[in-house]
């Protein structure tokens, strides 16, 4: 089983966290395997592999966000296991509202020729908006 060091857990969590910043599809995809589950939330379709994680953030950052800050709390981090809270702040492009997220990540990681990569990621977040008056 693939074991993950605490190290390992928060440097992925500020990679996944920068990638955000960034609206960086391509660096969100390098934090995957190929072959990947990414489940944004509980009822949310399974996005298998990366062309599809790609589209979601394509659409759901890079395209859409601007003026992104994310940090994080690691909670645990258990054999191959990673238990984390999020937090973010962005503003969206097509209508200027800032968005508040406040969520948890269960990640999951498997190693593959000695790099330990996302092999899935499940989220569970809430949102506030704020829709500044014009």
């Amino acid at each position: 089983m693939t074991r993950i060091a605490v190290e390992e857990a928060k440097h992925w969590l500020e990679a996944y966290g920068q990638a955000w910043v960034e609206g960086d599809p391509s660096a969100a995809v390098s934090l995957f395997h190929p072959d990947a589950e990414y489940r944004e939330t509980p009822f949310s379709e399974v996005m298998r592999g990366s062309e599809e994680i790609r589209r979601y953030w394509q659409g759901g950052a890079a395209d859409s966000q601007e003026d992104v800050t994310f940090s994080y709390d690691l909670w645990s981090v258990s054999g191959n296991e990673v238990h984390a809270g999020w937090r973010a702040r962005f503003r969206r492009i097509a209508d200027r509202s800032v968005v508040e997220l406040d969520g948890v990540f269960r990640l999951t990681f498997e190693r593959r020729r000695g790099v330990a990569k996302c092999s899935s990621l499940r989220e569970w977040w809430h949102r506030r908006e704020i829709r500044e008056s014009v």
